[in-house]
């Protein structure tokens, strides 16, 4: 063999070497997926996610569904094979680890943190409901209960649940208009929406759990646009009474309802 020879195959074995270690090496992603939706009007694991009292409430029909993802921990070991499998599919995405669990470095830490996001998404949902209502929370006690979720995300929908069980659409009927209707998107205290991330995944999600039409913050209408199920009807929202007043334009005829 000449030396020409084994230096080509030396340069060969060396490349082939380095494809291979980064194809094996792991990768400071995660991988996410559609998750699990929940009726915010309905019950989990047999309790009403929204009891109110001090108030009269009405009974609902239609659904108002809080939507998730689920990504793989924060130990996982994702390689660029899995990259590139997520980025030619609809129903998964790579994400940068740091932007799934921005905080704690373990599960324990990590459910810790998005337990107590889910109970100050839970305040300020009230606060922006009563808000919207014109009511008191010195005479109107409400309590969320939804089991294994966390995070911000479902701010929006279980304001919009709470409006829709004390007043509805202010006509005498539901907000959903029998529909059912998923949604995201965190919400403060004077009802401003913001914007979430994983939205094409939890669009994906809605689909699969029989929505129809899809709340997503105005500022993420152009990923929820990227791989939206056909069918879909996407409802861009930036307030609670943004929502509110979209979702009454839904079931009058002739009313402009907004669109991304």
């Amino acid at each position: 063999m000449s030396a020409r020879v084994r230096a080509l195959a030396a340069c060969t074995a060396l490349v082939l070497a380095l494809l291979l270690a980064a194809v094996l090496a792991p990768l400071p992603y995660s991988v996410a997926y559609p998750g699990m939706t929940a009726d915010v009007l309905g019950a989990d694991k047999g309790k009403p996610v929204i009891t109110i009292t001090g108030a009269g409430t009405r009974t609902t029909r239609g659904q108002l569904r809080m939507t998730t993802i689920v990504a793989t921990g924060p130990d996982a070991s994702v390689h660029l094979p899995d990259i590139v499998r997520a980025w030619y599919r609809m129903d998964e995405a790579a994400m940068p680890r740091e932007a799934v669990y921005p905080v704690g470095s373990n599960t324990e830490e990590i459910a810790e943190h998005n337990a107590k996001q889910m109970r100050h998404s839970q305040d300020t949902a009230t606060a922006a409901a009563l808000h919207r209502l014109g009511r008191s929370p010195r005479d109107i006690k409400v309590r969320l209960s939804l089991a294994d979720v966390g995070g911000p995300s479902a701010g929006l929908m279980f304001a919009l649940g709470i409006v829709d069980k004390v007043a509805g659409d202010g006509r005498g009927g539901d907000l959903t208009g029998g529909r059912t209707i998923a949604g995201t998107g965190t919400i403060s205290a004077d009802g401003k929406v913001g914007a979430v991330g994983g939205v094409p995944l939890k669009t994906q999600a809605a689909h699969r759990d029989g929505a129809t039409v899809f709340l997503v913050p105005k500022r993420e209408c152009t990923d929820a646009r990227a791989e939206l199920p056909r069918g879909m009807r996407l409802i861009p929202v930036t307030t609670l009474d943004s929502a509110v007043k979209a979702l009454t334009a839904l079931q009058t005829k002739g009313a402009k309802v907004p669109s991304c």
